[in-house]
């Protein structure tokens, strides 16, 4: 699988009928809500988090943030670990990441215990009793976040109907088609509404993690967990700094561009469909299969 698949993985639940028009879904420009309340920390004990997880789930996209709240340290908190991320799986069946590394989940949809933040990684979810434990758990959580594609999922369980998000800059055509009742924020590293938070791609969810450790915990302790981390980034300072992504790319005769993804093909070899007498290319045949079933749309 081509890294610029990674957001086509999300979209495995059936969800292939007639996109509608591009027009009911335009992205709305950078902005939007007030910024997110702080959370409400334990007392004492571990903050549970659950990281939902099933074939092709990107590694940074949850390894990312499983770091992060690995190394969070609050002075006078006492011993023990902050947070306490587990992986869930449909099954305890072993599940194999993009890239190819199999992991075993620790629980099952079954049996896992109720998580306070839940971690939605871009992946393959196949499975509807996943989607339903997603929107059970979300009820009494602090916080769920999805990171790049992941927002495909969290959409598709209804989680994002009249709220803002983000989601990788590859897959943005596709989810304000997909996903009209939400609207896409372009150029947003991260999006915060209520007890749901989606990051943008990729190293995104880094920045999304120490934004939720610091809604808990406050701006120094999360500046202690990037400096421990040896993380430079400041984006989970500033939720519009992928700010480069807001403005959509355009495609020419020189560098034509997949008008489904915006990204770069060769003419040389790419897979290509004529509509109104001009010629489009495409960076896979899944792209093609998209834009000539609604053209229109992408144009």
């Amino acid at each position: 699988m081509k890294r610029r698949e990674l957001f086509r993985i999300s979209t495995a639940m059936g969800v292939g009928a007639a996109l509608p028009a591009l027009a009911l879904a335009k992205a709305q420009p950078p902005g939007g809500p007030a910024p997110a309340a702080p959370l409400k920390p334990p007392a004492q004990g571990s903050i549970p988090v659950a990281f939902l997880l099933s074939d092709n789930a990107v590694m940074i996209d949850f390894g990312g943030p499983w770091e992060v709240f690995c190394n969070v340290s609050v002075p006078g908190r006492g011993e023990g670990p902050v947070f306490q991320p587990y992986t869930v799986g449909a099954t305890e069946a072993p599940i194999t990441t993009y890239g190819g590394m199999k992991i075993v989940p620790s629980y099952s949809i079954a049996n896992a215990p109720a998580p306070k933040v839940i971690v939605v990684p871009a992946q393959t979810v196949s499975d509807p009793a996943v989607l339903e434990w997603l929107r059970e758990a979300s009820r009494h959580a602090d916080l769920t976040m999805s990171v790049c594609t992941g927002a495909f999922i969290l959409a598709h369980a209804g989680l994002l109907d009249g709220k803002s998000a983000a989601t990788y800059h590859g897959a943005f055509k596709e989810f304000a088609m997909r996903f009209p009742r939400v609207a896409l924020k372009r150029g947003a590293r991260f999006v915060e509404e209520g007890n749901i938070a989606t990051a943008g791609g990729l190293s995104s969810g880094i920045d999304l993690a120490l934004r939720v450790v610091e809604r808990y915990f406050g701006r120094a302790v999360a500046s202690n967990t990037a400096y421990a981390m040896e993380y430079q980034g400041l984006g989970w300072q500033d939720p519009l700094s992928n700010s480069i992504y807001a403005k959509a790319r355009r495609s020419s005769d020189l560098q034509p561009l997949c008008p489904v993804c915006d990204m770069d093909v060769d003419k040389a070899t790419a897979v290509s469909s004529t509509y109104r007498k001009r010629t489009y290319y495409f960076c896979m045949e899944a792209h093609k299969k998209l834009f000539e079933a609604n053209p229109a749309s992408y144009t």
